[in-house]
């Protein structure tokens, strides 16, 4: 019979491989790199039981300090922010409505995108219950003309069901998410920012806020350095109330329910909900103190400091790939740097995909950035890179392009 698995037990131990993570802070590679200071916090706050409302009101300070909002959540990663903000802008502070959700009926329900800024994860908007109302013609994706979704588009598609207009902070995003604002402000529905990858730079903590979004999400789990299943909501009072309505664990007696002011208005409702649909994505104590370690250390840390860190990796990256026949290599600099590897298909006979899939099915595995395959490229990030590993993504490729 197996042995229980002791809290000695390292990955080895389960029988899993660690890998080389050139990639960056996915999620399906169990995101990035903590600081010890962020594993040391978790750990002291695993050993004490705490009021999670007292925990939240207490990180909420440090999140509004940090991005200038009226207040501040701990999520469980930024999907969720997403979903508990699409629910606070349905149910507001009304329990009936808490309860009743996904069930929308006699709510607002629908919510506002560009169709540019479509993905994956605004699943965790339509997950709350909302329909999303996709709005603008994205031409210049697809190449048929330079158009894109336009503030006129978003005033047309708003109307009395629409709960939230959701602007998806990317590079290039159309239409500028001050006029955005100032469309749905006009017809008084606030605006969610999906902001998840935007760190760094720092600045971008403010600067969603600043241009009048009522809720914005980030991710705490990549560049913020904090536990892999951490995110950030931040916005308006009322707005995050509601979304610790539909979330917190509200198994308890009314008459005893006292949370912090600075997080919640007991004196705004009659009587709690019943678990919300935010319960399925709680969040720990151990995540909610990592989250604030994080986040103190990402803004008390010098920007250029932790760029210069980073670019100083991709040119140990670049030193090590450089000189494989039939490549060509280059640095991208920007807030995070990547190393770009060209690989000539006909002369290697190998495909930029097939590489990226040899590296991570070696020993050791080595996971590379996948995003620009079609190019011709593997890329390379430095944020999960420990020091010396360079070198072995280096060895790793020549091996799997069948060089020693």
């Amino acid at each position: 019979m197996d042995q229980p698995i002791s809290s000695g037990d390292t990955y080895a131990g389960l029988g899993i491989r660690p890998m080389v993570n050139a990639c960056g802070p996915s999620t399906r590679l169990s995101g990035g790199l903590m600081r010890p200071e962020v594993a040391e916090a978790m750990a002291a706050a695993a050993q004490s039981c705490v009021d999670i409302a007292a925990l939240q009101a207490a990180a909420g300070k440090v999140i509004a300090d940090a991005t200038g909002a009226e207040a501040g959540y701990v999520t469980s990663g930024a999907a969720a922010g997403l979903m508990l903000g699409a629910a606070a802008c349905m149910t507001g502070l009304d329990p009936a409505r808490v309860e009743r959700l996904p069930d929308t009926s006699g709510m607002k329900s629908e919510c506002v995108v560009a169709r540019s800024q479509r993905n994956m994860y605004d699943h965790a908007v339509a997950q709350a219950g909302l329909r999303l109302v996709e709005v603008g013609i994205p031409d210049r994706y697809s190449g048929a003309g330079v158009r894109d979704a336009e503030p006129w588009a978003y005033d047309a598609a708003i109307n009395e069901r629409t709960a939230l207009v959701l602007w998806v902070a990317q590079p290039g995003a159309e239409p500028a998410l001050a006029d955005v604002v100032a469309a749905a402000h006009a017809r008084g529905v606030p605006v969610m920012v999906d902001a998840a990858g935007q760190l760094p730079p720092s600045d971008n903590l403010r600067r969603f806020t600043a241009a009048g979004a009522d809720l914005v999400v980030f991710s705490g789990g990549k560049a913020i350095g904090g536990p892999q299943a951490s995110g950030i909501l931040a916005g308006k009072r009322d707005l995050i109330m509601a979304a610790a309505l539909n979330h917190l664990d509200l198994d308890v007696h009314y008459a005893q329910w006292n949370p912090p002011p600075a997080l919640f208005d007991k004196a705004r409702i009659k009587g709690l909900p019943a678990s919300g649909i935010g319960r399925p994505a709680k969040v720990g104590k151990e995540q909610i103190v990592g989250l604030v370690a994080a986040l103190r250390l990402f803004l008390a840390e010098d920007p250029a400091k932790r760029h210069a860190g980073w670019l100083k990796t991709c040119r140990e990256l670049e030193r090590t790939l450089a000189g494989i026949a039939n490549t060509s290599l280059s640095i991208v600099d920007g807030e995070v740097p990547v190393v770009e590897l060209a690989v000539d298909r006909e002369a290697t006979g190998l495909s930029a995909l097939e590489l990226v899939t040899r590296l991570q099915e070696g020993d050791p595995s080595v996971a590379a950035y996948h995003g620009k395959v079609r190019e011709g490229i593997v890329a390379f990030r430095p944020l999960c890179l420990r020091p010396g590993e360079a070198a072995i993504v280096g060895q790793a490729v020549r091996k799997a392009m069948g060089r020693s």
